[in-house]
């Protein structure tokens, strides 16, 4: 299993507080007030993200947001290939989703298929007039038309770099930050190594005259593709 370290500290507890504050401010004003209007967190972290932007539309509006949870883990599309057994969680939909807008929020916006998944549970409870996405990080790398509509942080990332969120609320002693509330970015050991390698090779062939300017791309690429072929990656989003 990649072992993983940490990078930097993207937002902190007031960081990720301010963002999902201006998120509710940005709901709200879009959909000119909070009437049918439904936040659904998809599980896991997005269930207490969307507690508090609809903990933050009450303060804002006086008047609370009904608010669904979502699983959807028998809609992934890689579940035939899980090499464990996956933990179906209850959905619970306060009321009917038909002809209201639903705001589905997540934690991390990655390739888009966690968000596809979400979009297909949905559509088995009901037919909602419009659905919107709202995310604490994007991170890029999309392999689906998908975009959000209220997004905390946008945040560049390379393939080979992990996004974690970390919250009060569901993480355990052990996945806690310092900050307790927190987004890291954190590198596979895997990333270190190729960099490391690839600046050795290039430094001793480059040295040596052993190869030209124009040759340090493909040396680079050799060695990238050797340790990302190796390289268990965790996908969110």
């Amino acid at each position: 299993m990649t072992e993983f370290r940490e990078k930097a500290v993207l937002m902190d507890e007031d960081g990720i507080r301010r963002a999902l504050m201006r998120i509710a401010h940005e709901i709200v004003e879009k959909n000119k007030g909070t009437d049918n209007l439904v936040l659904v967190g998809i599980r896991t972290r997005g269930v207490p993200i969307a507690a508090r932007i609809a903990a933050e539309i009450a303060h804002i509006e006086q008047r609370d947001l009904p608010r669904g949870v979502l699983d959807i883990t028998l809609y992934r599309d890689d579940l035939n290939e899980l090499s464990y057994q996956p933990i179906v969680h209850p959905t619970e939909m306060p009321l009917d989703i038909t002809g209201k807008t639903v705001v589905l929020v997540d934690d991390v916006l990655y390739t888009g298929r966690t968000i596809r998944a979400a979009m297909n549970a949905l559509l088995d409870i009901g037919r909602p007039r419009m659905i919107q996405l709202a995310v604490l990080i994007d991170r890029g790398h999309r392999e689906l038309p998908i975009r959000a509509d209220y997004v905390g942080k946008n945040v560049p990332t390379a393939a080979l770099e992990d996004v974690s969120v970390l919250l009060r609320d569901v993480d355990t002693e052990e996945k806690k930050s310092s900050f307790g509330n927190a987004v890291e970015c954190v590198v596979s050991e895997s990333a270190v190594l190729c960099c490391t390698l690839f600046l050795y090779l290039d430094a001793a062939f480059w040295n040596r005259g052993i190869i030209l300017k124009n040759d340090r791309t493909f040396v680079g690429a050799i060695v990238m593709i050797f340790f990302t072929t190796r390289s268990k990656k965790i996908r969110v989003g």
